[in-house]
């Protein structure tokens, strides 16, 4: 008898449930803007609409939310220029649109070491700005080598070092992309880093291959180069602002299924609530072919 109160209760808070049904607000589309430009080449700029979070994605989607129709405009404190549209297919599957400068034209703009670039968007009744530079290579990547995965069996694995100079004074940004043989150059999960700790010294640093979110395979291997692998780092110097757009975005994508992550806002660059980022690299290249 003395459990019944007990289970009388349980029975009550029972019977007091209520169902939760949340619906996810709707959202207005922003632009967003995926804009670079680097030392001796052509500023390339992407320009979509945001989706809903629980939007179906599909490439009439994706391709949809491609913006064609802006006019970009792009200035380097003595020229400014507007950059044309060009289209690039993708898969045979939608037009991929980007704005850049004329290569041929007397107007031709390719990024110099140094310079700061003020970017300006018209689209759908409104500018949007944004400024970015492309610092001098201070920070440099001396020599890279490769040596035994450890901790595995497989003798094909390998990993690769870099010896990286910081001058003195703080402020110095960088990220890194790898590519392997004839494939893309493509980020670290963590590609940027500061100088905090590094300031005014050598020093050597494990340098983990860049991956394709969107490839889900093969996470196994994060960080692996093989033997036979012919591997490009290209390290870029960056400005706070861009150092600080990727060290948030990476930070979220860290944090997506984690329910005691802290919530991140992402950190852009762009004007009057755009997303995304106008980034300036100042690029070097270090090679090596790893023997099988």
């Amino acid at each position: 008898m003395k459990f019944l109160p007990v289970l009388f209760i349980l029975l009550f808070f029972a019977a007091c449930e209520k169902s939760i049904n949340i619906q996810p607000e709707s959202q207005n589309s922003l632009l967003v803007v995926d804009g670079t430009i680097e030392n001796g080449q052509r500023p390339l700029i992407l320009l979509s609409t945001s989706l809903n979070y629980f939007s179906e994605i599909d490439p009439s989607v994706l391709g949809a939310s491609i913006v064609k129709d802006a006019k970009v405009t792009l200035s380097d404190g003595v020229t400014t220029t507007e950059l044309k549209t060009y289209q690039q297919s993708v898969g045979g599957i939608f037009n991929l649109t980007y704005y850049s400068t004329d290569s041929a034209g007397p107007e031709a703009m390719v990024g110099e070491i140094g310079k700061t670039y003020n970017l300006k968007i018209d689209y759908n009744n409104q500018e949007y700005t944004s400024v970015t530079t492309i610092p001098p290579i201070a920070k440099t990547i001396d020599s890279i080598w490769w040596k035994p995965a450890p901790h595995t069996d497989d003798t094909t694995k390998v990993v690769l070092m870099g010896r990286f100079t910081d001058p003195k004074g703080y402020g110095n940004y960088l990220r890194y992309f790898t590519k392997v043989d004839s494939g893309s150059y493509l980020p670290g999960a963590v590609s940027v880093f500061d100088d905090q700790l590094t300031d005014g010294t050598t020093y050597d640093f494990q340098i983990d291959q860049g991956i394709n979110r969107n490839d889900r395979t093969n996470r196994d291997d994060y960080g692996f180069f093989r033997r036979g692998d012919s591997v490009t780092v290209k390290l870029a110097n960056i400005d706070k602002a861009t150092f600080d757009f990727w060290r948030t975005l990476e930070f979220a994508y860290q944090s997506v299924g984690n329910p005691f992550s802290n919530p991140v806002k992402v950190l852009s660059n762009v004007s009057d609530g755009a997303l995304g980022a106008f980034c300036g690299y100042g690029v070097q290249y270090k090679s090596i072919v790893i023997p099988r």
